[in-house]
């Protein structure tokens, strides 16, 4: 069990109206679709871990600028506690594939408002900040 909160990061990839997700394989949240990403580093910078992981996970090669949101993922029965900025990305370089297929079984873009029934908390957090953002 943890007793203290770890820093992970995200990003939310658009295109076409579309975000990119991809399918856990490991917990948490273990088979639902979320955003990729991962953790951060001692003494990394979010952005940098961000684009570092984005490039390890799914290959793409990323600018991140804009933060979308902040998530705390907190799961008291397993006692943990992940705290993690996503960054909004709109332009990226690559093709996304699975590059851990030990970690994720799946990646597809997804509709927002057509999401895959499971999806992770840190994917509902930036999904609605993505929708109130239309919405303004």
């Amino acid at each position: 069990m943890q007793f203290e909160p770890r820093v992970g990061c995200g990003a939310a990839i658009i295109r076409d109206g579309r975000i990119l997700l991809i399918q856990r394989l490991t917990p948490p949240e273990a088979g639902a679709w979320g955003l990729p990403g991962g953790k951060i580093d001692l003494f990394e910078e979010a952005a940098t871990a961000t684009q570092r992981e984005i490039e390890e996970e799914i290959g793409l090669a990323i600018e991140p600028r804009e933060l979308l949101c902040c998530v705390d993922q907190i799961d008291r029965g397993a006692g943990t506690h992940w705290v993690a900025p996503v960054f909004l990305i709109e332009g990226f370089s690559g093709t996304p594939t699975i590059r851990e297929p030990a970690k994720h079984g799946g990646l597809g873009w997804f509709v927002l408002e057509e999401l895959a029934s499971e999806i992770t908390t840190p994917t509902r957090v930036a999904v609605a900040a993505l929708l109130r953002r239309a919405a303004e």
